[in-house]
């Protein structure tokens, strides 16, 4: 549902403007994972202040463009999940223990580089 929610506004509206700073890449899903991690974490810290002073909105504004690139990856990695356990949900229709096996595996790599 959350990955729903950012695909239908939050990735697509950060399309829609000119961009003035890149941030940090996702090129892996890892990488966007530690990334969405440490820049959340960066973004409590600033929106926790009693007040946000010119340099903090501009910190803010930087930031956000890493942990957009981390959503994109991110939901694009999610939306790469659904193959792999169909596959299994398929095989397991059909007692095919080698598939359930083989698209388990690769679906749990993936997702496990999301929840732990």
């Amino acid at each position: 549902m959350l990955f729903s929610f950012l695909a239908s506004g939050v990735v697509v509206a950060a399309e829609d403007r000119p961009e003035h700073f890149k941030g940090l890449p996702a090129d892996t899903l890892a990488q966007a994972v530690a990334n969405f991690s440490e820049y959340n974490g960066k973004l409590e810290g600033l929106i926790q202040q009693e007040q946000l002073s010119p340099q903090d909105m501009h910190e803010v504004h930087m930031l956000t463009y890493t942990l957009e690139n981390a959503l994109a990856k991110i939901q694009a990695e999610l939306a790469a999940l659904a193959e792999p356990l169909e596959a299994v949900h398929l095989a397991s229709e059909r007692s095919a223990p080698e598939t359930v096996k083989k698209q388990g595996q690769v679906y749990l790599d993936n997702a496990h580089q999301i929840i732990k």
